[in-house]
């Protein structure tokens, strides 16, 4: 395409630049391009449709102004070439009046509205004074609340149920604006010195406006860079409470200009019960408000909370069928096991799982229950030493997280159960009531016979893809030669299904010799006995319940999860990973990706040469010198000096890199999440802002304050008139005067 931009401006002098010379250095003007070239996904940018082509010039007027005959060197055209280019201006005349017919009616009303728009926007027209003005007042606004992102500063102050009757404060916007006019903000000053002492000097609903804005251009940067790389992967974190509603957390994972994959947090989408809702909703968001074209998008994944694993399947199931190559991966940032558990449909499963979470949270929260359960656990492994130590060190982690997070919760459970109760039956003032309470709480829990059976049999079940799952977040080989082993894990998984009274024995053998430990009574649960009561003729044993119960469906939902996480896209795209020069060198260089890459061969710049460009990367890396070492990883691939002299192995490398399944190798591009993980856990509930949380996560982007104050103008005239900026505040009542 820049070669036809190139023939087409005559612009002889630039024929012989590359490509990316020309991409990177030189720019045309936007009225070289016909109306219907042009597409607008956002009020913020202007975009070309991919096909666009300049084809709008005046090769005459040069020769008439003396000033500017020597600024461009016109290409003198032969008789051919002036016949080539006129029949190939009427094919694409005919091509673009084919397109134009496509468009409705209304799309032509809008492109011809917006052209105008962006006409009257070309002339430099001169500001008045008060126009000015009002943009250097509406550019303090804008720094203020900026200011209250990047620091997570709440936008209301004191509750009004808080302070005193009479008493009026101001909230923490109106504050910082008082603040900087005593300081010396003049525009400000000037604004507000004749104002009533009793009006909010910036409305609610003008905030929420200015606060729009400001999180639409700074997540403007970051998409920007996301289209500049084309391809991307979606992925969102687990359900969180923004001041009272859930919300998902959305990030994107793209390779940057740099050649680094980066994971950037892009906004929070509201969640919907109905997971069809949601799916449209979500569909909706990334595509028309955020602007991203998913034809780009080459994988998905999510990582939910218990309970809620099901509704994102289907959002996934729903993006799959529009994008065929947005492949449903696991997420790097989440041990499978966890991801498995997490996923299983019984309510018994979510509750255990819950009660876990709420355990290591509480421990973490006080170091002194930290030494009280160290202790513990010194005096139950005294003559273990070493394995004492570990458990120790695992407790002060995120143990929750780990792979083998249910066989490390089967050997901690006596201390736990211990410690609890130590701590609930302590008489002294040691502990305060609410970590006494939650201890008498949680030790209960811990101590239920349905808990110990559903921790015994997930440790059990998931103990078949521990390994397999371990492998998929170590390196770029491991991953590799995990794809192979999925055969395997599934054929062990099914051998049990087909054996499962066997297996389920065992494992309640198990549960109940834990349960004999810590003195607990082996019972069906209450709520089960109590629906019994009617059916005098019931004879259903505790062993052959939690079978039916628990056992069966697990079993048999991971089987299914599993085949569903590693479709036969995923797995071929995890085949494609022997073009890392480590996994070659293990493979001795014996490799075929040829047939494995067919899935990316539309993302290949070319195509046709693809077989013969992996021959010569084999070639060079299996004659490489003795004092060369082979890259590990797509992030050391991508950093080769010379990757750019291989093209198609460049493009399927960065297409890898972005699978979520893919871990962040470099992990300062990794601080999406880590930001996002900080602001929930250091921000109440109540004070939580999806729009403050976007500027406070990426608070290092840079940001346009003319831009925002432009976009502001433009999308709200009516708001220009500082009268209309004002009303009463809350706090007090207005007189007459004011």
């Amino acid at each position: 395409r820049c070669q036809r931009w190139v023939e087409n401006c005559r612009r002889a002098d630039l024929e012989d630049k590359t490509p990316d010379q020309l991409n990177k250095h030189y720019r045309l003007c936007a009225k070289h391009f016909e109306t219907s070239m042009i597409c607008r996904s956002s009020p913020y940018r202007t975009v070309l449709r991919d096909n666009a082509v300049p084809t709008i010039f005046d090769l005459t007027s040069h020769l008439n102004n003396p000033h500017s005959r020597h600024r461009k060197r016109i290409k003198e055209l032969s008789e051919d070439e002036i016949r080539t280019l006129k029949q190939q201006k009427i094919e694409e005349a005919f091509e673009r009046e084919q397109a134009t017919q496509e468009l409705t009616e209304s799309n032509e009303q809008n492109t011809v509205l917006e052209e105008g728009g962006e006409e009257q926007e070309e002339e430099a027209v001169p500001l008045t004074l008060e126009e000015r003005e009002n943009k250097d007042y509406l550019k303090s606004l804008f720094e203020i609340l900026i200011l209250m992102g990047k620091q997570n500063i709440p936008l209301d102050g004191h509750n009004v149920d808080e302070l005193p009757e009479g008493i009026f404060t101001s909230d923490n916007f109106q504050a910082l604006l008082e603040y900087r006019i005593n300081a010396g903000d003049e525009v400000l000053r000037k604004r507000f010195e004749m104002t009533a002492v009793n009006l909010e000097y910036c409305s609610k609903t003008q905030q929420k406006q200015m606060l729009e804005i400001c999180e639409s251009c700074v997540r403007e940067e970051t998409l920007r860079e996301v289209r500049d790389s084309h391809f991307f992967s979606i992925v969102t974190d687990e359900v969180v409470d923004i001041a009272g509603e859930e919300h998902l957390p959305v990030l994107v994972r793209f390779v940057d200009d740099s050649h680094n994959l980066r994971e950037e947090f892009i906004g929070f989408l509201p969640y919907e019960a109905d997971p069809e809702i949601l799916a449209v909703k979500f569909h909706t968001t990334i595509t028309e408000k955020w602007g991203l074209n998913m034809e780009y998008c080459r994988g998905q994944a999510y990582i939910v909370s218990s309970g809620f694993a099901s509704k994102m399947k289907v959002v996934a199931t729903r993006l799959l069928e529009k994008y065929p190559q947005a492949v449903y991966t696991l997420c790097s940032s989440c041990a499978l096991n966890v991801w498995l558990a997490k996923s299983v449909p019984v309510v018994g499963v979510s509750i255990a799982l819950g009660t876990i979470e709420e355990v290591c949270c509480l421990f973490n929260q006080s170091p002194q229950l930290l030494v009280e359960l160290d202790n513990t656990i010194s005096v139950l492994f005294q003559n273990n030493k070493e394995k004492a130590n570990e458990l120790k060190e695992i407790c002060r982690s995120q143990w929750t997280g780990r792979h083998d997070t249910f066989e490390v919760l089967v050997d901690l459970m006596q201390a736990l159960v211990l410690c609890l109760d130590a701590v609930s039956s302590d008489s002294s003032v040691r502990w305060n009531n609410f970590i006494a309470g939650r201890a008498f709480v949680l030790s209960s829990a811990l101590t239920d016979f349905d808990f110990i059976v559903t921790i015994v049999i997930l440790k059990n079940v998931l103990s078949f893809t521990r390994a397999f799952g371990k492998n998929l977040q170590g390196q770029t080989s491991d991953v590799f030669f995990a794809a192979s082993s999925l055969t395997a894990v599934l054929h062990s998984l099914n051998e049990v299904m087909e054996n499962i009274e066997v297996y389920h024995e065992f494992w309640f053998e198990e549960a109940t010799n834990l349960a004999t430990k810590l003195d607990v009574q082996i019972k069906l649960p209450g709520k089960f006995r109590r629906a019994q009561q009617a059916n005098l003729d019931s004879e259903v044993t505790s062993e052959n319940y939690y079978k039916e119960i628990l056992s069966v469906p697990t079993v048999e939902h991971i089987i299914q999860e599993l085949k569903d996480i590693f479709s036969e896209q995923h797995l071929k795209a995890l085949k494609c990973l022997s073009l890392v020069p480590s996994v070659m060198g293990q493979l001795k260089f014996n490799t075929s990706e040829e047939h494995h890459a067919d899935m990316y061969k539309n993302d290949l710049p070319n195509p046709d040469t693809l077989s013969a460009e992996l021959h010569c990367w084999r070639i060079k890396w299996k004659h490489r010198g003795k004092d060369i070492e082979l890259p590990a990883t797509i992030y050391e691939a991508l950093h080769l000096p010379d990757i750019k002299f291989f093209p198609n192995v460049y493009a399927l490398l960065k297409v890898l890199c972005i699978l979520p399944v893919m871990k962040v190798e470099n992990e300062k591009y990794e601080i999406g999440r880590k930001r996002l993980k900080a602001y929930l856990k250091n921000t109440l509930t109540e004070q939580r802002s999806s729009n403050l949380a976007l500027l406070n996560i990426n608070f290092d982007i840079k940001h346009d304050l003319d831009l925002m104050v432009d976009t502001y103008i433009k999308l709200y005239p009516d708001k220009v008139e500082f009268q209309e900026d004002f009303i009463p505040s809350n706090n007090s009542e207005v007189t007459e005067d004011a």
